[in-house]
């Protein structure tokens, strides 16, 4: 955003003063950029001067910050997950819808040129029609042993970092970076990496409507109690008119699948594409699997799209939907959601996609939603 010349960044806000300051001189550097300096982001949402925001916080943040923001009519970025439990992602979603707003969620996979690429050979027809996708995340994510509890950083707001999480003693291990592995602030490896990826799948597999039914399993193979997520997972999710997304983790291996760390399977019924996000993609025909269609060599480890928020910032411009909206964040999202879910009630779940409630467990149903620590709640409906 500072880079580019068409916006003008007029406020960064973060509860640690340390990452406000790295962020104003990267920011400053850039010419026309000299933002305010805040530490609550209500002071953002009541600036009226303000047409748009980004946020990239935690995941309990995620909706908390976003849905005022819509209703107070500004346009908003919003990393993936963009809801933290399933009901923020309807929020998300009607909050946009019913102020005419833009949201363009974090999976910027959506504007890489290798997915216009792909989706072009996708809708060719040389692999037939696309019955079952694949998602995995695999990769050695290492191993942070558990720490005491201790005192916060003197010059942070842990109150306000934790917002609308339980209260809870300040332990490094939950706090920058490695809070994903908590539960009341991520959505684990499934729902922060594992987002691209589950994207993509359905992407790829064209779905319109959230899964009907939903099963799940995983485990930890390295030593709990470091972490609130399993560290190798399978998930898969059937859809009304039988298609199939599934998704598989391994965070505890060295190596890839099919030479991918994080990818995808595209399996139609006359061949498939193994997808990358890395930035490539193979496709295999026919009984014999001989090679097809077929993108270039994969690009930098992480490389950015700028062409994803530059997208955003059309869509401000002419109104019309971004790559990612909020119909798409919650569709993707709610994979995350319901297949976690599924994992923790070791239930197979049946979803009325249209209720969107789950309907055959009451205790898995209420975990759609979840309890907020005052004043840090969201309603019901917006």
């Amino acid at each position: 955003l500072a880079g580019n010349r068409g916006v003008r960044v007029t406020a960064l806000c973060d509860v640690d003063p340390a990452v406000r300051q790295r962020g104003f001189q990267r920011v400053s550097s850039a010419a026309g950029n000299r933002p305010q300096l805040v530490d609550d982001f209500r002071r953002i949402v009541d600036d009226p001067n303000i047409d748009a925001v980004t946020i990239a916080t935690p995941h309990h943040w995620h909706c908390p910050i976003a849905v005022p923001a819509l209703l107070a009519g500004k346009d908003v970025y919003v990393e993936k997950p963009a809801s933290h439990v399933f009901h923020e992602g309807r929020l998300l979603s009607d909050a946009a819808r019913k102020n005419k707003r833009i949201v363009q969620h974090g999976t910027q996979m959506r504007s890489s040129p290798v997915t216009a690429q792909a989706a072009q050979v996708l809708k060719s027809g040389v692999l037939g029609e696309i019955k079952v996708t694949k998602a995995w995340n695999v990769q050695d994510r290492g191993f942070a042993k558990p720490v005491p509890n201790s005192s916060p950083p003197s010059s942070v707001d842990y109150d306000l970092w934790l917002g609308p999480a339980k209260k809870r003693p300040f332990n490094r291990n939950c706090f920058h970076r490695t809070w994903r592995l908590f539960r009341e602030f991520g959505n684990g490896d499934f729902g922060d990496d594992g987002a691209h990826d589950l994207d993509m799948a359905a992407f790829g597999l064209g779905v319109k409507e959230h899964p009907v039914r939903i099963t799940a399993h995983g485990s930890n193979v390295k030593p709990p109690g470091y972490r609130e997520f399993p560290d190798n997972m399978n998930v898969s999710f059937e859809f009304a008119d039988g298609r199939v997304l599934i998704y598989e983790d391994r965070l505890f291996t060295p190596y890839g699948m099919h030479g991918v760390d994080s990818g995808n399977a595209f399996y139609g019924t006359q061949g498939y594409m193994i997808f990358s996000r890395r930035g490539y993609f193979r496709t295999y025909l026919g009984k014999k699997e001989e090679p097809g269609p077929r993108s270039g060599k994969a690009g930098r480890v992480g490389a950015p799209i700028p062409s994803h928020m530059q997208n955003f910032l059309n869509s401000i411009r002419s109104r019309k939907p971004t790559k990612a909206d909020a119909d798409i964040a919650h569709r993707t999202c709610g994979l995350i959601h319901l297949g976690e879910i599924a994992y923790r009630t070791r239930t197979v779940l049946e979803f009325d996609p249209k209720t969107e409630t789950i309907t055959n467990s009451k205790s898995a149903n209420a975990r759609l939603n979840k309890e907020y620590r005052a004043p840090f709640g969201l309603p019901q409906k917006v």
